[in-house]
């Protein structure tokens, strides 16, 4: 073993890749690699998201059809049959508002009730809900209840 032939340590050494843009004598100079002309040999080059190389673009191709209305109120609605089985399995006596339907799950904090006239009611209930269809309402009230609109 001699100067002449030393080498490092299998693995040892890395190398980081080609350097370009460093010169002519580099072999990677002028261009650095990037081809002439047009948009990718430009800095601060980036194509579109769904970019198909000038081909129109299937988000452009499919066709739009609907009204998506950003006003929209979602309301979960509750059968006047689930509020009977609430009664009977004693879980309600003789008021159901928005702070017992949360005690019990049956809706979440934020969301919007309308109370629907599914089923059958015969217990007398004081219902309070945000909006009621008219065949609830008028099943409540004709149990004896009342419905109440927050």
């Amino acid at each position: 073993m001699n100067l002449s032939n030393l080498k490092p340590a299998e693995g040892s050494v890395h190398k980081d890749g080609k350097r370009v843009g460093r010169g002519e004598g580099s072999g990677k100079g002028g261009t650095a690699t990037r081809g002439h002309k047009g948009a990718k040999s430009r800095s601060g080059y980036s194509k579109k998201i769904g970019f198909e190389g000038g081909q129109m673009p299937l988000q452009r191709r499919v066709p739009k059809f609907g009204f998506k209305n950003i006003n929209r109120k979602e309301y979960v609605g509750i059968n006047l049959g689930k509020l009977q089985e609430m009664v009977d399995k004693g879980v309600i006596t003789d008021t159901v508002d928005l702070d017992v339907l949360i005690e019990t799950r049956a809706i979440k904090r934020s969301d919007l009730v309308k109370i629907l006239g599914g089923g059958e009611l015969k217990a007398k209930l004081k219902v309070s809900a945000h909006k009621f269809t008219a065949s609830a309402k008028e099943a409540i009230e004709k149990a004896g209840g009342e419905a109440v609109t927050v």
